[in-house]
């Protein structure tokens, strides 16, 4: 137990000395000693968990994934028919909470691997409740699952990139999902003002 806990205790020390100096001085950079000693840590005690600096950051978006995915799950299971906004508004207070560490991922930092791996896994799980919701419905998608996908956390992504770099945010997390809702439910050219075509 007292060994798990100075694992998690080194594991976070390393985790916000990446944070800290990829803000200070972009990822490319940075060296394993860079890390280490902001960290504190010994670099033997770094290498008997990591095998490099890449390795540590995928392990730290694993780790955001994974909490951000503990932190959708009850939000997710509101959405059996139509959405809600509540995953949504779930990950804006989690990017909030975490906002430098999204910061690092969602500008691309690492050759942009992590954030290839945050919106591979966002994508995915979006498919999959997509393709659920359908059938719990019993409706027949328009558009491909896997692309609606990718439509729906492109924009999400984009929105949480111009709302994490911001010191306070531009509008209030309720606000962003209220007017994500509308554009989910009317479209873009509702969103730009017009009426819809005849």
């Amino acid at each position: 137990m007292a060994e798990d806990r100075r694992i998690r205790k080194t594991r976070r020390a390393l985790r916000d000395a990446l944070v800290a100096l990829v803000l200070e001085r972009g990822f490319t950079a940075l060296s394993v000693e860079d890390i280490t000693q902001r960290a504190d840590v010994a670099r033997a005690t770094f290498y008997s968990h990591f095998r490099d600096k890449d390795e540590l950051f995928a392990r730290v978006t694993r780790d955001l994934l994974d909490e951000l995915d503990e932190r959708l799950r009850p939000a997710m299971a509101e959405t059996a028919v139509g959405f809600t906004g509540r995953p949504v508004l779930e990950m804006l207070r989690h990017a909030r909470q975490e906002r430098d560490l999204y910061r690092i991922v969602l500008r691309g930092e690492g050759d942009g691997k992590p954030l290839r791996m945050f919106t591979e896994a966002c994508a995915r799980v979006a498919a999959e409740e997509f393709r659920g919701r359908s059938e719990r419905n019993d409706v027949k998608p328009r558009i491909d699952a896997d692309l609606l996908a990718r439509v729906w956390v492109g924009e999400q992504v984009s929105v949480l990139q111009w709302w994490v770099e911001h010191e306070t945010p531009p509008l209030p997390a309720e606000e962003v999902v209220r007017m994500l809702l509308d554009f989910a439910l009317h479209g873009r050219y509702w969103a730009t003002g017009f009426d819809r075509p005849e």
